[in-house]
């Protein structure tokens, strides 16, 4: 019995990315800055967390080798383990873009070899004759933002003027995407997702990667806040995935979170929800349970990033990877012989690093299963590695990009 999991730690990068100079990211290392702060004492919050950065079962991965292979160190107050179990990488990034779909894409063995369409950080970022269609497609009397922003604080700003108005909240950032918040009830979550995909089309021609739809609650500055019905309207990949592949051979693919979205709802056979990542390991645990000999249960823990790396929470992280590593037992106890578990990311996000955007680094890849032969499988020169690995553990046609490391 052959089954495949794949998790993705959005964002969580291990520095040492060999093009970060050309995306002004040199040096940044989610990981190491994150275990640098934690054993400076500069992470601790009452309440939440203290003390060096605490990942025993990650570290018995191989994470902390993965980190010095890929930045050149071992991350600081961290115990090095005298033995390593599972396969144990990192991955550089080959697509262009550092952002969500070009990362999973090359994940799924399809790497984005195009530039993406990006907005104008001066002035306004969306030009008038877009806002205008905007406004007359949409039936919408104008748009509040229009700028590059933090999604929490534009709400803050705007989010009463939105509630009198009626007027979405747009905004962008340094990603390949169109933003729009607006308010549960005041505005309506259907009429935001509709909104959403009338926007998805006029943004087609400009090559924009997503519109994320970004509905919020609650009356005052004070009390708004996003909630997990977050949708994504993303452009499709460019040519068929390893979800693709999988469901052409009449395998099952169990996308939980935003997985579904990111690939535009192609190759995915269960979309399976959840707010926040002890839901998302929940309802992967269940997913886990169902999955069948040919499946793949792919997952986005997407706190790391929304949660915690843009909004340069380095104690939040921190406590998030914690409580991610505290549960993975709970995932090992659910694998069966023939499973094989990959766990990897799909860009950094460092929350010590300068603005609130994406970060060009490596990734961790690793990988363990009943009968899996722990190794060190070096720096591999594209995340489709990753896809390939996959389709060759469940049997299917190797793609055109990456290499098994099986």
């Amino acid at each position: 019995m052959a089954r495949a999991f794949l998790f993705v730690l959005d964002s969580f990068g291990v520095g040492g990315a060999r093009d970060a100079a050309k995306y002004n990211d040199e040096g940044a290392n989610t990981l190491g800055h994150i275990a640098q702060f934690c054993a400076a004492g500069a992470a601790n919050r009452d309440g939440l967390r203290e003390g060096p950065l605490k990942l025993p079962n990650l570290s018995s991965l191989g994470l902390l080798h993965i980190a010095k292979m890929a930045s050149g160190e071992f991350p600081a107050g961290m115990p090095v383990p005298e033995r390593v179990f599972g396969l144990h990488g990192a991955a550089n990034e080959v697509s262009r873009g550092k952002d969500t779909p070009s990362g999973h894409w090359e994940i799924a063995g399809t790497p984005v070899m195009f530039d993406w369409g990006y907005f104008p950080s001066d002035g306004d970022a969306f030009s008038a004759d877009l806002v205008e269609a905007i406004c007359e497609e949409g039936k919408v009397s104008g748009i509040l933002g229009n700028c590059h922003a933090s999604g929490t604080d534009i709400i803050q700003k705007h989010g009463e003027e939105h509630i009198r108005t009626g007027k979405p909240i747009c905004y962008t950032s340094t990603d390949s995407v169109f933003q729009i918040a607006a308010h549960e009830r005041h505005f309506g979550l259907e009429r935001l997702l509709e909104l959403s995909n009338t926007v998805r089309k006029l943004l087609d021609p400009l090559n924009i990667g997503r519109v994320i739809a970004r509905p919020f609650i609650g009356e005052t500055p004070s009390t708004f806040e996003r909630t997990g019905n977050r949708r994504d309207f993303s452009v499709p990949p460019p040519e068929d995935t390893l979800l693709d592949r999988l469901v052409a051979a009449e395998r099952k693919v169990l996308a939980v979170g935003k997985v579904g979205d990111i690939f535009a709802h192609r190759g995915v056979t269960d979309v399976i929800k959840a707010n926040g990542n002890a839901a998302l390991m929940d309802r992967t645990l269940e997913a886990i349970d169902r999955a069948e000999h040919g499946n793949l249960v792919f997952t986005n823990f997407v706190d790391f990033d929304m949660l915690y790396g843009h909004r340069r929470d380095v104690a939040g992280y921190a406590a998030a990877l914690e409580e991610f590593d505290r549960r993975l037992p709970e995932v090992h106890a659910k694998m069966k012989p023939g499973d094989l578990l990959i766990m990897t990311a799909d860009h950094g996000c460092d929350p010590t690093w300068r603005g609130t955007d994406h970060t060009r680094e490596r990734v961790p890849v690793m990988a363990l299963g009943p009968g899996i032969r722990a190794r060190d499988i070096g720096i591999r020169q594209s995340y489709a590695d990753i896809g390939e690995t996959i389709a060759a553990h469940l049997g299917i046609a190797a793609g055109r990009q990456g290499r098994s490391f099986l």
